[in-house]
C-alpha cells in the first residue's frame, strides 16, 4: 500500500461516466451512460473494464470478504486528503468510513465484513499535516501520527488497534480470518508486525534496515508479499537514515520480497533497479501482480505486471502511458480491481476500475 502522493505521477485527460450496477451489456440500452472502451492495446489479460469512481484520487479498492462491495482511499469534493469510504458494486452507494478529519490510508475489511481497518491521524490533528519536503527528491512522508483502528458498521464504534508511538499503517487481513500484518517504525525502524485480529500477540517479522511495507497474504495464509529498500552502500545507509529521522524515504529503488507468515524464509522477487510495489498474489498462489515503472525511460509510467514466485516469468500486464496501481485480485480470480489514471475527465484524477480477468 502507498500514499496516494504517487498517484500525481502522471496527468492524462478524457471523459469519464458514472459507476454501473454491473457490466455494461454488449448492446446499449436506452438510458445508460455510453460504454466507454477502457481495455488499451496488448492488454490481453482484461475483458469487460468498468470504471467505479469518476473524479479526484482514488486508490487502494480492496474487496471485502462477500466480494459485493470494496474498501478504499479517496480525495473527493471539497477534502485536501484522504478519506476512507466503502462501495456498494451493485448499487455504486458510498459510505463515508473514516472520521472525515486528517490523514487516512490502507482500508481493509474484517472477515465479518462489517468491520473495516484503516490507519488514520485524525487523533493528532484535525487537518491534514504538512505534505513531504520534495526539496529533498520525490519522497512519501512516514507520518507518525498515523495509528491503525476499525470501524464497525453496525454501531458505528472506532476502536484503536495495537496503538504504539510511531509510525503504525499498510494493515491487511489473511485469508485463514485469523491474523493481521501491518506496517510500523515502532522499534524505530519500518518492519512489518504480525498480530491477532484484536491487537494481541505482536510478532515482528523483517529486521533488516531499511523500509519493509505493503504486505499482502497469499490465497493460503503461509506466505506474505511485500515491497522493501535495503539499503546496502554507507552512503546509501546514512541517506536513509537521515530522510527517516525527517519521517520520510525514498520511494525509487523498492523490490519485491516473499517471506513464509512467521518472517523465515524471505526471498526476493524482482531485482530490476525500478521501483515495485503493490504487490498482490493471484488466487493460485503461484504468481505475484505488482505495480512497476521498470519499462518506463522517465521513471513516470507505472503499469501492471505479472511474475512466477520464484521470479521467473515476468509479463506486462497494462499498457497505460500514464500510471496504473494497486492490484487485487477477487477471491475467485475471475475480477481484478485497480487505480488508473487511464480516460480520466479531469487531469491528476486516479480512479478505481473493475475488469474481468483473462487468464
Amino acid at each position: 500500500m502507498t500514499p496516494i502522493a504517487l498517484l500525481l505521477l502522471a496527468a492524462p485527460q478524457a471523459h469519464g461516466a458514472p459507476p454501473q450496477p454491473e457490466f455494461l451489456p454488449a448492446t446499449q440500452e436506452e438510458g445508460l451512460p455510453p460504454r466507454e472502451n477502457l481495455v488499451l492495446p496488448g492488454e490481453k489479460h482484461f475483458g469487460v473494464v468498468r470504471r467505479l469512481t469518476t473524479s479526484g484520487e482514488n486508490a487502494e479498492g480492496y474487496f471485502n470478504w462477500a466480494g459485493d462491495r470494496i474498501s478504499y482511499q479517496a480525495t473527493v469534493g471539497d477534502r485536501k486528503c484522504d478519506q476512507i469510504y466503502v462501495l456498494d458494486l451493485l448499487t455504486g452507494a458510498r459510505r463515508l468510513v473514516s472520521t472525515g478529519t486528517g490523514r487516512t490510508t490502507c482500508a481493509y475489511f474484517l472477515p465479518d465484513d462489517r468491520r473495516v481497518l484503516f490507519a488514520s491521524t485524525h487523533a493528532a490533528d484535525d487537518g491534514c499535516l504538512p505534505p513531504p519536503d520534495y526539496s529533498k527528491g520525490y519522497v512519501w512522508k512516514i507520518y507518525p501520527q498515523y495509528d491503525l483502528y476499525v470501524r464497525d458498521l453496525d454501531t458505528w464504534e472506532l476502536t484503536p488497534l495495537a496503538p504504539a508511538p510511531g509510525y503504525d499503517a499498510e494493515a491487511v487481513v489473511s485469508p485463514r480470518g485469523d491474523k493481521i500484518v501491518f506496517t510500523s517504525r515502532r522499534n524505530g525502524d519500518l518492519d512489518i508486525y504480525l498480530m491477532n485480529l484484536d491487537g494481541t500477540g505482536l510478532v515482528q517479522l523483517t529486521h533488516e534496515l531499511g523500509y519493509d511495507g505493503g504486505p499482502f497474504f497469499s490465497p493460503d495464509g503461509s506466505q506474505i508479499v511485500y515491497r522493501a529498500y535495503h539499503p546496502q552502500t554507507p552512503e546509501e545507509k546514512q541517506r536513509y537514515l537521515d530522510l527517516l529521522a525527517e519521517d520520510t524515504i525514498e520511494p525509487m529503488a523498492l523490490q519485491i520480497f516473499v517471506m513464509d507468515a512467521d518472517g523465515g524464509n524471505k526471498r526476493q522477487i524482482t531485482d530490476n533497479g525500478a521501483a515495485n510495489f503493490a504487490p498482490y498474489f493471484h488466487p493460485d498462489g503461484k504468481r505475484i501482480i505488482y505495480c512497476s515503472n521498470q519499462d518506463s525511460a522517465s521513471g513516470r509510467d507505472f503499469d501492471l505486471y505479472l511474475i512466477n514466485v520464484d521470479g521467473t516469468g515476468n509479463e506486462r500486464i497494462t499498457f497505460n502511458p500514464s500510471f496504473d496501481g494497486f492490484p487485487m485480485f477477487s477471491h475467485d480470480g475471475k475480477r481484478l480491481i485497480f487505480a488508473s489514471n487511464r480516460a480520466n475527465s479531469a487531469p491528476h484524477d486516479t480512479n478505481l476500475f473493475l475488469a474481468e480477468w483473462i487468464d
